[in-house]
């Protein structure tokens, strides 16, 4: 049955704007409609069958063409309208099936196109078979009323309730689409919000770091470039090489792939913070074997624990220690600097952030210099290490 198909996936649809389709977007091939609106409009030519062979009057085909006229109007108004202005065309259809009725067999077109249009201007299936089954009681009501022919009333009343049937399904076919779109919608909304704020704190961290270290070095460059020039130059070129790394590095911020590991990355960090003359003690367990994203969480708190201590702390010694017990991996930093700061920073934010997302926990304690706590569960690694 071709008006099966009628309805589309934007015809009604209550989330949409009053005007979310304009007429002329139906006129210029609407990239959802196409030429659909015209095509099925065709069938309004039933409705000229009966003033054709019966050779009506000059006044019934001019009632005819005028009830043609309004339908086209209330008929293109379904693809603009939304809710609840789409159910008035739906109901102005069924009343010019009423109006025509008597004087016009093929008036039953109107209730078939009313039946077929209903199920996408409502919300539920419910309300959909509700209306339909209204459509059919009015129709059949209307036809005992006027002793019309067996055919006729089977048209008015029956065929209608099929066709909107039928169309009940893809309605809610296109009601589940819009939804699945809307939600995914959302998650690409979402994974672009989660990936600008992964890169924001990768690059505060990358750059953060490694603009501390440039800046050390530099200035210790500065003090030995007349008693030492030797050791200036290397200075120096410790600083191109850094300055390159870190483009490097931004740029595998970006795709995402940073970190070259946690025993690199606490190597670097007792460099680090021996450039900036403090002591360092470092114990760090060789057996500990982290998957890639505890790993890589693990290595950005170093560095960015480590460019604090030199940045703020005013440190004269910091401790590392690493070490993996009872399926988990805990991480201590701590420091004899001033401590005493509470407010979080967006360095300590992002830190905390990555580790609550693994299902870690972070503590800070810094009324004693600085003591930077993070454990993370890796009960996963160590049950296979038990293998």
């Amino acid at each position: 049955m071709p008006l099966i198909a009628i309805g589309t996936e934007e015809t009604c649809d209550p989330s949409a704007g009053p005007f979310k389709l304009k007429p002329w977007n139906i006129i210029f091939r609407d990239r959802e409609h196409g030429w659909s609106p015209f095509l099925w409009v065709l069938y309004l030519g039933f409705f000229f069958i009966q003033p054709v062979f019966d050779h009506v009057s000059r006044k019934i085909w001019l009632l005819d063409i005028l009830g043609a006229v309004v339908f086209l109007f209330l008929y293109f108004g379904l693809f603009v309208l939304a809710n609840p202005r789409s159910l008035i065309h739906v109901a102005g259809m069924v009343v010019l099936g009423l109006l025509y009725q008597p004087i016009n067999n093929g008036a039953c077109t109107f209730f078939i196109f009313a039946a077929a249009m209903l199920p996408f201007c409502v919300e539920s299936q419910a309300a959909a078979v509700a209306g339909l089954l209204t459509i059919g009681a009015i129709g059949g009501l209307q036809g005992l009323l006027l002793h019309i022919n067996g055919w006729q009333l089977f048209y008015s009343t029956i065929f209608p309730v099929i066709i909107g049937a039928g169309n009940t399904f893809f309605a809610e076919r296109n009601r589940m689409n819009r939804t699945l779109r809307k939600a995914n919608e959302e998650i690409e909304h979402l994974a672009k919000v989660a990936e600008r704020e992964r890169i924001a704190r990768d690059l505060h961290d990358v750059l953060g770091h490694t603009l501390s270290v440039i800046t050390l070095k530099s200035e210790l460059a500065g003090k030995l470039i007349d008693r030492d020039p030797q050791r200036a130059g290397q200075e120096i070129r410790e600083v191109e090489e850094i300055s390159r790394q870190a483009l490097s590095e931004v740029r595998d911020a970006i795709r995402g792939y940073r970190s070259k590991g946690l025993a690199a990355e606490l190597a670097q960090a007792k460099c680090t913070l021996e450039t900036a003359g403090v002591a360092v003690r470092c114990d760090a367990a060789t057996t500990v074997k982290l998957p890639a994203m505890q790993e890589g969480v693990l290595t950005m708190a170093v560095r960015e624990a480590v460019t604090n201590v030199v940045r703020h702390a005013h440190a004269s010694s910091c401790t590392l220690r690493l070490e993996q017990r009872d399926g988990t991996c805990h991480l201590e930093i701590q420091d004899d600097g001033r401590g005493g700061f509470q407010n979080e920073g967006s360095g300590l934010r992002g830190m905390r952030e990555r580790v609550e997302m693994l299902g870690g926990t972070l503590h800070r304690n810094s009324q004693a210099g600085t003591r930077l706590t993070i454990t993370l569960p890796v009960k996963e690694i160590a049950l296979k290490a038990e293998n």
